[in-house]
């Protein structure tokens, strides 16, 4: 008895420690202040390449992710005595700054928005390790951790993940509509129901959900009062819930075209594709954890499963004003301050452009091939940012084949923007990538001799197009872009050099032609190509 009334004495002034009002600390939110403002010049590509990826379906949730996070945290903080008045064990905080600002500045050098990004995520659980301490801070990284969730998955991640999907997706939901008695043929990227041809990337448009999904279910688990064994659960059943839905989702337009003709299949596509995936697939994770509940000895209403008790947020938010200020904290913003400014106000590089000769006077008569150059729209220049380029499509006079040559060349790429990745452009093209692998070639009798490139199928609508394109680095093929930036790091200091360029070659995959006679067309135009470039895109 005697034990229970004292564990109820400590909880009640736990309870009442709670909800007292802190004493403003004016130091202490002082360097705080300056820890937080010091930090947007070195995070600053970071943030806006943010922006960016949150005006895209797939990561239009992304506003949304510090909101929760910060409502995680001070959840956290409410389940939790006030800090201790002496913290001893700050500066492990401090190397998880440094750490993070080392990061940022190579995310910054070599122009790669989600190193900088990730950088931020580090550099932010640093800030909890400083002002919280280890012992205590250790505790605050699970809202830390959720805010990954806002951030785009890398480009070559993406891709893979998404071509995956789709094809999984895809198998399934042509299953689907065989079960149904329905005749359903699927080829390469475009799955044939008789009357109607839908393509792959159109039917699995409820996969842009994923990452929502995501996000939710990682909250979901945090919030979910049960054994761990059911938050890994609720967890990792957020893929498979959106493609099954997805499944369903195409299963049903084939049902739809057999019965009710097209318009109605073209109806449905256009509402299941939004948010009703998204809000089918949370509404089965709820259903998934009275699922749960009920194989527990003991269980409860399910009301009482998810804690969304917020009682308490406003006194707990205002212990930030009470922040301590400290040595750990001040060196924490010193740091990072002199990092952003040393980043902002560095001297412009002093390497020099290599010299060569302008694309205007690259050829345009290559043997029997027989070219034309168009100027890209002015919006798409900017993007580019390149220093010079050739856009040409070439002809070959005899048998009419056709291929198109695109080279972006840059004099520098440390400063303003970098070689952008087909990977990102074609998409945005209306082109979806069907498959893309590394391929090796052997262009003939050219200077570059046997190499690597990266090989994409492309389609769009009933169009096919074959690709292939590497960056040329300073007499180096390369088809990753991360290495890529990092050798111009390297050469930068070793050679002086910084200068580079992005190939890239195409034909079309014409009907009644397999790939492998695409892939004979453009090694064919390479070799006369590929021996006048040295000049253009120097070793």
């Amino acid at each position: 008895m005697h034990r229970l009334d004292s564990k109820d004495s400590r909880s009640q002034t736990f309870d009442a420690a709670r909800t007292v009002l802190p004493t403003v600390n004016a130091a202490g939110l002082f360097w705080f202040v300056l820890l937080l403002l010091g930090s947007v010049p070195v995070f600053w590509i970071g943030i806006v390449s943010l922006g960016a990826a949150w005006s895209t379906p797939e990561y239009s949730h992304g506003p949304l992710i510090p909101i929760i996070s910060l409502y995680l945290f001070l959840r956290e903080l409410r389940n939790m005595p006030p800090p201790h008045p002496v913290v001893p064990d700050r500066w492990p905080g401090v190397t998880v700054i440094a750490v993070a600002l080392v990061i940022a500045l190579l995310g910054n050098l070599t122009r790669i928005p989600d190193i900088v990004t990730y950088a931020m995520i580090i550099w932010t659980g640093g800030v909890m390790l400083t002002v919280f301490g280890w012992r205590r801070g250790i505790h605050h990284q699970l809202p830390v951790i959720h805010l990954v969730f806002m951030l785009p998955l890398p480009q070559f991640i993406y891709w893979k993940l998404t071509i995956f999907l789709q094809w999984v997706s895809s198998e399934l939901g042509v299953w689907f509509v065989q079960l149904a008695g329905v005749s359903v043929f699927i080829e390469g990227n475009i799955i044939d129901l008789g009357v109607y041809k839908l393509q792959v990337a159109e039917a699995c448009a409820g996969l842009r959900y994923l990452f929502p999904i995501l996000s939710f279910s990682y909250l979901f688990a945090l919030l979910y009062r049960g054994p761990i064994w059911h938050k890994v659960v609720l967890m990792l059943s957020a893929a498979p819930l959106t493609v099954l839905m997805n499944s369903v989702r195409i299963g049903v337009i084939g049902v739809l075209v057999d019965h009710h003709g097209i318009e109605q299949a073209e109806g449905f596509m256009h509402f299941f594709e939004g948010w009703v995936v998204f809000l089918i697939c949370v509404g089965l994770l709820f259903l998934m954890a009275i699922g749960l509940q009920r194989l527990t000895p003991d269980p409860k209403p399910f009301a009482e499963t998810i804690d969304l008790d917020t009682e308490g947020f406003g006194p707990v938010a205002l212990r930030l004003l009470g922040i301590k200020a400290s040595v750990a904290l001040a060196a924490a913003a010193i740091l990072t301050l002199a990092v952003s400014a040393a980043w902002a106000l560095r001297p412009a590089s002093d390497v020099q452009p290599i010299e060569r000769d302008p694309f205007v006077l690259y050829p345009r008569q290559l043997g029997d091939w027989s070219g034309a150059t168009t100027s890209l729209d002015s919006k798409v220049e900017r993007t580019l940012g390149a220093s010079d380029y050739l856009n040409a499509s070439y002809i070959d006079t005899g048998s009419g084949d056709y291929v198109n040559m695109f080279v972006a060349f840059y004099d520098k790429q440390t400063d303003g923007d970098g070689i952008h990745s087909p990977e990102v452009c074609l998409p945005v093209g209306g082109w979806e990538i069907f498959s893309l692998e590394p391929y090796r070639i052997n262009p003939g009798n050219t200077p570059y001799g046997s190499f690597i490139v990266n090989r994409a199928v492309i389609q769009k609508e009933l169009s096919k197009q074959l690709v292939y394109y590497w960056f040329e680095q300073r007499g180096k093929r390369m088809v990753n872009d991360f290495r890529a930036k990092l050798s111009v790091i390297q050469d930068g200091f070793t050679m002086g050099r910084t200068d580079g360029a992005l190939v890239r070659f195409v034909t079309p995959i014409r009907p009644g032609e397999t790939e492998a006679d695409a892939d004979a067309r453009l090694q064919r135009f390479m070799e006369p190509s590929l021996n006048r470039l040295p000049q253009f895109v120097p070793f």
